[in-house]
């Protein structure tokens, strides 16, 4: 209750803001542009399961509004791919999963500098909804008895096969990155972004295996805005 209660708190500050915002003297701007990049994922899995980040990709059409000198709102429409790679430490095998989602975060922005140069601080809830899955293995996860280097040390394998129950997802994003502009309406970001997902992608009652298993991820993104108006 207190994650559904924070992204509300984080969704009505977002789409307050340009109420607010249209009181000032500053003219409005509305820019459209592209970014991608890439992306190092993890799962929250509680029990834990020792794993690795697994790289991605990511990339998204985005709009920005602002209506003030120092602060805009952002939305975004693209995918992004998250998921796990399993830790064997020095074994030879190997496992990782991803999931592809398309994503729709909506983000206050706060951006501060000069003409040619800002720095922005963006923040707000993003949804996902899962539209494919890949599972990469050099072993026989359904049948481990088969696996010959098989650790001896006991570890969770249920997550191997487990089936994802939930597809939609919900979360927190934020990130801070730099703009700079090669003419007045042209612009190239690099932008760093970390999400926390506030949604669990297998089932969670008492009676299942996880209590948590939540999708978390950096992301690393070059892009291009052109601003229309």
């Amino acid at each position: 209750m207190k994650s559904i209660r924070l992204l509300i708190v984080l969704i009505v500050g977002v789409f307050a803001y340009p109420p607010a915002g249209a009181q000032t003297h500053y003219k409005a701007r509305l820019s459209a542009g592209v970014r991608g990049g890439v992306t190092l994922a993890r799962q929250d899995l509680s029990p834990s399961v020792p794993q690795k980040f697994v790289m991605g990709s990511t990339g998204a059409v985005t709009f920005r509004y602002t209506e003030e000198k120092l602060f805009g709102l952002v939305a975004e429409l693209g995918w992004t791919q998250r998921g796990w790679e399993e830790d064997f430490e020095e074994s030879p095998l190997r496992y990782s999963r991803k999931f592809t989602y398309m994503t729709l975060p909506v983000m206050t922005q706060i951006i501060f500098g000069s003409r040619r140069a800002k720095c922005f601080i963006n923040l707000g809830p993003e949804f996902s909804f899962m539209v494919g899955e890949n599972i990469n293995a050099n072993f026989d996860y359904n049948d481990l008895s088969s696996v010959t280097d098989w650790p001896e040390r006991k570890r969770m394998t249920e997550q191997l096969g487990m089936k994802v129950a939930n597809k939609f997802d919900y979360g927190i994003t934020g990130g801070i990155g730099v703009e700079f502009y090669v003419q007045p309406r042209h612009s190239i970001t690099l932008e760093g972004r970390y999400y926390f997902g506030l949604g669990n992608i297998f089932k969670s009652s008492k009676a299942d295996t996880f209590s948590a298993s939540r999708c978390t991820s950096i992301e690393i993104s070059l892009g291009y805005n052109f601003r229309l108006k």
